[in-house]
């Protein structure tokens, strides 16, 4: 049977591609389980990147409905602890994370992209959150981070309004870092991926953690986040060696 969760090296990358074309890679608990061992595998954890991908015609189409149709309160519960805190795990994971979008990115697969860092989308991308239209809402961090990113009027259009919005508008709103031509958010978030691994990996690292966390934290709390993790930094081999070499670009040119 194949593997719901691909996992393959592509440079300094490593390509989780949700593997259930069949079915628009609908989101299972399967599939989350597998996510989570991928997430916790030596290649993704070595890698300087992840990218998060989909087999087929979409990056997913969402949750497993006939999994959520089946959930009593002590079954959701269970849910969060056993694989439904995946999304917290993506967003957490110290390496960058980009979503590589392409056809269907609804419900419970926009949670997973807005998870990533960076979301790449191509021109055949289809966003949406149908979670209130199923007497429900996007529970899987979709609420706090569309807000975080695209403000709370325009998340509740979003939510309430819009049933589904094209990648051009994604893009305006910012929950793009590019968008892409048909067949193009794979190679283009390989790229990007390049580019980031090209930078110094634990101030990579730190920088992500920063970003992260003065997004909910008082300006006084930032300020010392910054001097601490800068502070150390600059102590490390990676920041001499950078330096130095900057030092020797500048001499030369």
């Amino acid at each position: 049977m194949p593997d719901l969760v691909e996992l393959r090296r592509e440079g300094s990358a490593c390509v989780l591609v949700l593997n259930r074309p069949e079915k628009l890679n609908a989101i299972s608990a399967a599939v989350e389980r597998e996510l989570l061992d991928a997430l916790d595998s030596e290649e993704a954890r070595s890698s300087r990147c992840i990218v998060l991908s989909g087999a087929g015609r979409a990056f997913s189409a969402g949750a497993d409905l006939n999994e959520i149709s089946r959930q009593d309160p002590d079954g959701i519960a269970a849910y969060y602890r056993e694989t439904g805190d995946v999304y917290e795990r993506v967003a957490a994971f110290p390496q960058p994370v980009i979503a590589a979008i392409h056809g269907y990115c609804l419900g419970g697969a926009l949670e997973l992209a807005l998870a990533a860092d960076f979301r790449v989308a191509d021109e055949t991308a289809v966003f949406g959150l149908p979670e209130v239209a199923l007497g429900i809402l996007p529970s899987s961090g979709g609420t706090h981070r569309l807000v975080r990113i695209a403000g709370p009027a325009r998340a509740k259009e979003l939510m309430l309004l819009r049933e589904r919005f094209d990648a051009g508008e994604a893009l305006r709103l910012g929950l793009l870092t590019e968008l892409v031509e048909e067949g193009k958010a794979l190679s283009c978030a390989l790229e990007l991926a390049e580019r980031i691994a090209a930078l110094p990996p634990l101030a990579v690292s730190v920088t992500k953690q920063a970003a992260d966390l003065l997004a909910e934290s008082s300006r006084e709390t930032g300020v010392a986040f910054e001097r601490i993790a800068y502070g150390m930094l600059a102590q490390t081999n990676e920041a001499r060696e950078a330096t130095q070499a900057f030092a020797r670009r500048k001499r030369g040119g």
